[in-house]
């Protein structure tokens, strides 16, 4: 996994989230934001990387964010 281009896809769509007009498309680019993170997290913890939770713990505070 290229974690550069993971951490990209997240931020890219918390950026379309953002910018997203209507409710229903706003919360479908947060749903990709958290599948990315997801994704993240587990080949981080899996790999046993101490940042995994504190990268992991943060994402969850911003997801509820507009």
């Amino acid at each position: 996994m290229d974690l550069n281009l993971e951490y990209a896809a997240h931020q890219e769509a918390l950026i379309r989230a953002g910018d997203a007009v209507e409710s229903a498309e706003r919360s479908a680019h947060l749903a990709d934001a958290s599948r990315i993170a997801a994704r993240i997290f587990t080949y981080q913890n899996k790999l046993g990387a101490a940042a995994a939770c504190a990268w992991s713990a943060a994402q969850l505070g911003s997801a509820d964010r507009p």
